[in-house]
């Protein structure tokens, strides 16, 4: 089995697979969806990686055809750009192929994605705390001095 991970969009059979990758992320974050949100999301992504504008896409991660990672993006409209951005809102890899690259190549598969597009900025989320993700970030992104707040 290769170590090498292939990343491809989302497919409607990568549903359960896709279930269990986005609830292990929900978990770490201490969090839970109900199964409506299950449901649009994986919906929408599907949309999205058909074409559909507005609409999140999804990735997945196989390391020897078994899913390992996923990813979440969508591209927007930003008020001091004449061109979209893009948000990458969810990635995930499993816990046993941490550090093996899987994350690195869910993300440089997003920012392809946005060059496809004309799409220069992307930009992402994390808490805190997320140690051991923010050592990949902080070599493959750049920290911005921003604080988000929520309603």
């Amino acid at each position: 089995m290769s170590d090498t991970p292939e990343i491809r969009p989302l497919e409607r059979g990568d549903e359960a697979e896709w279930r269990r990758l986005w609830t292990a992320y929900l978990e770490f974050y201490e969090s839970s969806v109900p199964e409506e949100v299950y449901v649009s999301s994986f919906e929408r992504m599907l949309a999205g990686n058909g074409g559909a504008p507005n609409e999140f896409r999804g990735l997945i991660a196989l390391v020897g055809g078994k899913p390992v990672g996923l990813v979440h993006y969508l591209f927007h409209r930003h008020g001091w750009k004449i061109e979209n951005v893009c948000y990458l809102q969810d990635l995930y890899a499993d816990p046993e192929v941490r550090g093996k690259g899987i994350g690195r190549a869910l993300i440089e598969a997003v920012y392809a994605a946005a060059d496809e597009e004309g799409c220069p900025a992307v930009y992402w989320n994390t808490q805190h705390f997320n140690e051991t993700a923010r050592r990949l970030y902080d070599r493959i992104g750049k920290l911005t001095p921003f604080i988000k707040y929520a309603r």
